[in-house]
């Protein structure tokens, strides 16, 4: 089934053409050098910028994988969550093609073309499987039950973890993407000179936060700052970074030992992370555990997931109509 798929959730055009599992093309236009200017992503912006790239990264993955537009079995779309306006864009664009060609339109939750990024070089994965979904905008523990059927085990209360490294790196002063540079320049953690807290919940046992550790590492550079003093930055991006992967890890080894799962997968962003990889490795070894992970270059933004994760929606019966509208914030596992 050849799947055209469109993703436009924040700040990346993407388009891709695939068959099941197999991706055919995966054409990506980063606008990360315009937002680099401002520190972070505006939405403004990002909408513009989407509308203009469009139609052409849809071209050239077309061209990338050999066809037409007239081979084309269905397209795929990510509807939610992300930034409203340029979601809006990709939706639109891929309601007016479905239309044109006649083909059926499937919606696609963007943290589920997440997890799908592991099917795509891990041939032999199938739920179900435990799943850590770590981004910039979402920090989510899931069972999946199914390929479209999904069981929240925890999430973040406040910040995720991807967001609490982009915002303690701008504070550092390091270039946007802020998590992409902290991992780079990372070197070797020291909780006695920088002792930043583990924040704790008071909600479910698996739930997390990260609001509190982002705040202390500013508070810290600020009182630094004040008292003119000087501050090794790479260690205390090494030691925040230290700090996020204890939490995530924990958890989610908790998780999988009282679930009884033996099969997990992470997912998102901040699966791109030097440190969340290697240590989420060894600790699965230690466990008898199967790790999968993408391959770095589907663990951003990218159409190829959404075209993964679309086949088995269409599986599902889950089928959009010339209705279907974007939507800013929806949890993972609705219905």
């Amino acid at each position: 089934m050849i799947i055209l798929s469109i993703e436009s959730s924040c700040d990346e055009t993407a388009v891709a053409v695939t068959d099941r599992r197999k991706v055919l093309s995966n054409i990506v236009a980063t606008q990360i050098a315009e937002h680099r200017i401002y520190g972070g992503v505006v939405p403004e912006i990002a909408s513009r910028r989407h509308t203009e790239a469009i139609s052409a990264v849809c071209t050239e993955a077309l061209r990338v994988a050999g066809i037409t537009y007239a081979d084309i079995d269905a397209v795929a779309v990510t509807f939610a969550p992300g930034l409203i306006g340029a979601l809006l864009v990709g939706v639109n664009f891929a309601k007016g093609l479905a239309l044109s060609l006649g083909v059926p339109l499937i919606p696609v939750h963007h943290l589920r073309s997440h997890i799908a990024a592991n099917y795509i070089d891990n041939e032999d994965l199938e739920p179900p499987f435990l799943c850590l979904l770590v981004s910039g905008g979402n920090t989510v523990l899931a069972e999946v039950t199914d390929y479209t059927s999904f069981k929240i085990l925890g999430s973040t209360k406040d910040d995720a973890a991807g967001e609490c490294f982009d915002k303690a790196a701008r504070a550092m002063g390091l270039e946007y993407p802020g998590g992409v540079t902290l991992d780079k320049i990372a070197t070797a953690a020291d909780t006695k000179a920088y002792p930043l807290p583990y924040p704790h919940t008071s909600t479910g046992e698996y739930d997390f936060s990260f609001s509190g550790l982002k705040t202390a590492v500013i508070n810290l550079l600020h009182n630094k700052e004040q008292k003119g003093e000087s501050i090794d930055i790479p260690v205390v991006a090494a030691t925040l970074r230290q700090r996020v992967c204890d939490m995530l890890i924990e958890k989610t080894m908790r998780a999988a030992e009282e679930k009884g799962y033996k099969k997990i997968a992470i997912a998102g962003g901040v699966s791109a992370n030097s440190e969340l990889r290697s240590r989420m490795e060894k600790e699965c070894l230690q466990r008898g555990f199967k790790l999968c992970y993408p391959a770095l270059k589907y663990c951003g933004d990218n159409a190829a997931m959404v075209g993964v994760q679309a086949f088995y929606e269409f599986e599902s019966g889950n089928i959009g109509g010339t209705d279907l509208n974007a939507t800013a914030t929806l949890p993972i596992n609705y219905r």
